[in-house]
Formats: C-alpha cells, structure tokens, sequence
C-alpha cells in the first residue's frame, strides 16, 4: 500500500475554479477507486508524517512553490509554462526572474514531473533543464458523464436565459494573452456568426486596465462594449455548459499555446466539432477529430469556423470522429498512469 500525500493548497484559493484545481479535484477523486494507494491530503508545510510520497500538483514559474529542502520524495505536475514561453505578455519583473530561478533549481530535486502533453514536456525541459527521462506525460481526459443533452426543455430553458441566437460559435476560458480572444471576436464578424463567451473573467471589472497582463481583456471590452455580435454569459452551471456545447454550431479554441486544451475535448464529448490553433498541445489532444486553423491570422481562424457551420457532410463526419477521439482519454486512465508514476519513484 503506497501513501501519497497530495497537496490540496489549489483548492483553498482562486484556483480551485481553474484548471489546477479542477486536476487536483478529479485526480484525487479518479485515484480514490484505485486499489493499493492510501491517499493522504494537506496544505502548505502540513506533510503527514506517515506518507511514502508527496505529490505537489501544481507549478508556478514566478512563485515559491516546492519545498527548499524536501523530507521526503516528491513528484511535482507542471501543467504548462506559458508565461516563459510569451515572456513580454507575462513579464515577471525582477522578482519574478529571481524566484524562477529558485524554482528551477528546486525542480531538480522532484524525483519524476508529470506534465499533461507531450508539447509541455519539450517546454519543461526547455526552460528547466529538467531531464526528459524523468518527465510522465500523462493525459487529462473531460468528466466520463459529459454527453450532449438532447431535452428541448432543458435546451430551451438555456437558450431563453443567454438570449442565445440559432448558430453560434462557442468559447469556454480565460481572457489571457495565450487565449487569443480578440482575434476569436474578430474572426467571428468576418463570418457575421455571434460568439458566446463563457467564464467570469470575461466579465470581470476588478482589475488593472495598465497592467500588461491585462491587455488581453481590455481589447476584447474595447471589441464587445455596446455590441450585440458577442455574448458573455459569466459563470454557468455544469448543466448550462453542457447545453452551451449541446447548442453551439461550432467550438473554436484559437489558443496561441496550450498545455493541454481540456475544452476541446468536453465539446467532442457534447457532439460540438471544434476548430481549434495548429500549436502546442491542441493537435496532440484533438487528434483527426479537429479543424486546425493558425491562430495568428484571423482570416484563417475565419475560414475554418466558416467551413465547419456551412458544411453540413464535414460537421457530421467530425462529430462522430470526435466521439470516437473522445473515448482516448479518461480519468481512470490518468489515475492509472499516475500510480505508475508513484510506483516507480517509490522504487527508485
């Protein structure tokens, strides 16, 4: 029986509403139902004392994040280095540059990293110097009871609360930089389909118009204030997403970089074909099931979502081959191949 200890800090602050704290959640959950693992929980410098192996789930480059000197083995998941790889939209400043460095030393004492693609792998060992050798790429996967609702009441009820138009192009996210959003916005009027915008950032009024992380949504305010063409819905419900996939005409994801793109996956699950940026980690996990468009030229971005709505033969193949890319990836699998990793560094 391995006792691992999971450090479940993520899910105490703001990020338990992002991706790290939605990995940390589902992994603890998915690795609950496997056998001969204990799973122990804490924060902070609250080790317990009887673990085999600490697992910190999460890794940020400008933030003291990993133990200076660790007690025990460790296994740290690095889910992505996006502000090293656009260093001018996330500058870190003097502060920044000096605890990354500390990171990058501390780093070398985790006994393996887990990293969600293979593209995130090449970055780590880019940035970190971390041994290749020593990195798990480990797949996530979207929630196995994701399936497109087919209950007109239900849909209809959604459609009603979000003014929602017949065809529209949908988005689930953040607004940072990666995230390509003004460009989504712009694409969109090429084409004269609406855009549905879903997450809080999107509407978000309490933050720093000058500050240079911001940029990406002060553009995308100046692109949607006092116009009709895009809908920001804020927060919603798992059902109401599961319905905005149900409903949407097409998924894009023009992400500039991605560690993994779990959205992508949640719209095949939900029957909605998905365009998606021809970088990073998007063709790694969307497979033959996507559209691959360059994010950075917005008429390309276009023609793709162009393509996918007004092809009728096209949307059915990529629905289907969608379903079918979907089923690759599952928590029990991660789980599975997170256990694997904790095996071997037991036996190291």
């Amino acid at each position: 029986m391995i006792k691992v200890a999971i450090d479940i800090s993520p899910l105490s602050t703001a990020s338990k509403f992002r991706g790290v704290g939605m990995y940390t959640r589902k992994l603890i959950e998915a690795l609950e139902h496997q056998d001969g693992l204990q799973i122990l929980t804490f924060e902070g410098k609250k080790i317990p004392a009887n673990a085999d192996l600490i697992h910190y789930p999460y890794f940020f480059p400008f933030s003291l994040t990993l133990p200076f000197f660790p007690t025990k083995k460790f296994v740290v998941t690095i889910h992505d280095l996006t502000p090293l790889v656009f260093p001018k939209a996330y500058p870190p400043g003097l502060k920044g540059n000096l605890k990354f460095l500390i990171q990058k030393l501390l780093v070398k004492k985790a006994a393996m990293v887990i990293t969600d693609s293979q593209s995130s792998s090449a970055d780590i060992v880019k940035f970190t110097g971390y041994p290749k050798e020593k990195i798990a790429v480990i797949y996530l996967s979207a929630e196995s009871e994701l399936k497109k609702i087919s209950d007109d009441k239900i849909l209809n009820t959604i459609r009603e609360k979000f003014n929602l138009p017949d065809k529209f192009v949908l988005y689930i996210g953040d607004v940072n930089y990666n995230k390509n959003l003004p460009a989504l916005v712009q694409a969109c009027r090429l084409v004269k389909i609406p855009l549905v915008i879903v997450g809080k950032q999107a509407l978000s009024t309490d933050f720093n118009p000058s500050h240079v992380e911001n940029r990406s949504l002060v553009e995308l305010n100046n692109l949607v204030e006092g116009k009709k063409d895009v809908i920001r819905t804020g927060f919603v419900t798992q059902e109401e997403k599961t319905g905005l996939y149900s409903l949407a005409s097409v998924y894009c994801q023009p992400s500039l970089y991605e560690g993994f793109g779990l959205p992508v996956l949640e719209a095949m699950a939900c029957s909605c074909p998905v365009v998606a940026g021809r970088t990073s980690s998007l063709p790694e996990i969307g497979g033959e099931a996507a559209l691959y468009v360059d994010p950075y030229n917005i008429d390309d971005i276009s023609r793709g979502i162009k393509t996918v709505v007004e092809n009728n033969a096209l949307r059915v193949k990529m629905i289907k081959e969608g379903l079918i890319q979907v089923k690759k990836f599952s928590w029990e699998k991660t789980a599975q191949e997170t256990i694997k990793t904790y095996s071997h560094v037991i036996r190291i």
